[in-house]
């Protein structure tokens, strides 16, 4: 939550021209992953449904860090600032690939 928000600050700068483009799509990848994660916690009774609804939420961390490249690749943002949340997003990834393979880690306790 906290990186889609400082994608959302960010994007906030860019040329009206992206508003329909990238910025409407790297401002609806970011919340997708916590949207996704949010589904998966409530289907966490159901390993396959908590396991889809994960993969999509790391399919969605994936085409934010193919947007965040445009963004810097355009001059929308600096290499620090693409840096540090490429980083942050690849840190989720991983977090998301290791919850997709351990569904039964996230069953409710009875």
């Amino acid at each position: 939550m906290e990186a889609a928000m400082e994608i959302f600050q960010i994007s906030k700068s860019f040329p009206k021209e992206e508003l329909y483009s990238l910025t409407n799509q790297i401002r609806r990848s970011s919340r997708s992953v916590c949207q996704n994660i949010a589904e998966a916690y409530r289907k966490r009774n159901y390993p396959k449904h908590f396991t889809l609804k994960i993969t999509d939420a790391d399919g969605e961390t994936s085409e934010t860090i193919v947007w965040l490249d445009f963004s810097k690749d355009c001059g929308y943002i600096t290499d620090g600032v693409h840096n540090s949340l490429e980083e942050r997003y690849r840190e989720v990834g991983k977090m998301l690939g290791s919850m997709a393979n351990h569904p039964e880690n996230f069953l409710p306790k009875d």
